[in-house]
């Protein structure tokens, strides 16, 4: 089996992932981080829940995101707040060893006021829901024009929630050159 080192993670990252005690990467990891890392393109991973499809997109994320811009690079996509909070939380504990680097979680029923105002930190990394981003958008606190990446964790679940129009919104006001990633359990 692979290391995390020899997927071609930068050092910084294998460290944090040491200290959350993640030492031997998954089958979706082994798979999924080698392409990343090595091309823009978009991408297809299917793994079933639990087997750690969010390191396996969120670590070459982070790896790619430039921490010292204070542009929205990324922005992942989840059906719902909860899973949303995991993968903000998540990703912070990845990119523990990477100071400048910013990620924050927007969805709906929290006040949208906090969620402005920790936008105007400018992360380079945000987790939302597509509600919410729709909303954001539409009140230009957020901006898709500058995205090198988007990522749908559990598209087919946003697309059967009824989701369909809020994605086809946020997809249409993103660069036309931005790489796509999809991440399903099914």
């Amino acid at each position: 089996m692979n290391t995390f080192s020899e997927l071609g993670l930068e050092p910084r990252l294998v460290d944090a992932l040491t200290d959350l005690g993640i030492v031997k990467p998954t089958q979706i990891q082994q798979e999924a981080i080698p392409i990343l890392l090595d091309s823009m393109q978009d991408f297809i991973g299917l793994a079933q829940t639990g087997t750690g499809k969010t390191a396996a997109f969120g670590l070459p994320l982070l790896q790619a995101v430039n921490e010292d811009s204070n542009t929205c690079q990324a922005v992942v996509l989840a059906p719902t707040r909860e899973l949303a909070q995991q993968i903000a939380e998540q990703l912070k504990n990845f990119s523990k060893n990477k100071p400048k680097l910013k990620v924050e979680v927007v969805f709906g029923g929290a006040a949208i006021t906090n969620q402005i105002k920790a936008l105007k930190a400018k992360p380079q990394v945000v987790v939302a829901t597509p509600g919410r981003l729709v909303d954001l958008i539409n009140r230009k606190v957020i901006s898709m024009k500058a995205l090198d990446y988007v990522v749908l964790d559990e598209a087919d679940e946003m697309l059967n929630m009824g989701f369909k129009e809020e994605l086809n919104k946020i997809l249409a006001d993103t660069p036309a050159g931005k790489t796509t990633w999809l991440f399903s359990a099914t």
